[in-house]
């Protein structure tokens, strides 16, 4: 006598598999997450919005000065006078670095006049003074060109080992699974194998462009110390001498 078989599927296995595979999906994952699996994903989840934060402001940042560095150099030397230079100076936006070096020098110079005669000149000449004011507003300056460079290092260092974490926790899981079937099916390990490759492609996805987005503004502010250094080099010459001094750009 013929047996109906048309209402038994096929390959039995292959729909388990199948079952199994869903578990290793995006959504298993956070429907699934036990506290340290949450702890990992949280952390991964504020270092890739800080990084992508930074990386956006420091190259709106950095477009800006270097576009502006030229014209703020040329138009100070271009006036008739340092009080004109000045004022040109002040009218710079508030972050505009080259500016406010010159500025800083501009006012040690008139300090230093204040003071003709006083301790203050005794101790430091005109030259000594304009060079202490430049390299402090150098520094400052380059300090704030720095601002989120750390994190974006330290997240490009430390991303991979914290979904690395993710990913021993899923292993882990996956053998306390197998232990416990007694065998190693692919229901018992799919979705904490699936946790453990997706927490590390999510560092790596974190670190990589932190990582990128470093090495870039780290080559990008060496430009711009050097323009620094190079005014700041003219406006000593220029404020001790009170004349630019020939053969500079």
């Amino acid at each position: 006598m013929l047996q109906d078989t048309s209402a038994q599927p096929a390959n039995p296995g292959q729909n388990s598999n199948a079952d199994a595979l869903k578990q290793m999906g995006f959504d298993h994952l956070i429907h699934n997450f036990d506290p340290l699996g949450w702890i990992v994903f949280v952390v991964l989840v504020v270092m890739s919005v800080l990084s992508w934060y930074f990386i956006v402001a420091n190259f709106i940042r950095n477009s800006l000065v270097r576009s502006r560095a030229d014209k703020v150099i040329q138009g100070f030397w271009n006036t008739a006078s340092t009080q004109e230079a000045i004022r040109v100076l002040e009218e710079q936006p508030k972050g505009e670095p080259f500016s406010k070096i010159a500025l800083d020098a501009a006012s040690a110079v008139a300090h230093h006049q204040q003071a003709a005669g006083g301790r203050l000149a005794e101790s430091l000449s005109r030259s000594e003074f304009v060079d202490r004011a430049l390299r402090q507003a150098v520094a400052r300056e380059s300090l704030r060109l720095e601002g989120g460079l750390t994190l974006l290092a330290t997240v490009g260092s430390s991303a991979p080992f914290i979904g690395l974490l993710g990913t021993v926790w899923g292993i882990y899981h996956a053998l306390i699974g197998i232990a416990a079937a007694g065998e190693a099916s692919m229901g018992k390990v799919a979705g904490p194998v699936g946790e453990a490759l997706i927490m590390t492609a999510f560092g790596l996805f974190t670190a990589i462009p932190a990582v990128l987005a470093y090495n870039f503004f780290m080559r990008s502010n060496r430009l711009t110390y050097a323009k620094f250094d190079e005014f700041a080099h003219d406006l000593h010459d220029f404020f001790a001498t009170g004349a630019r001094v020939e053969g500079t750009k």
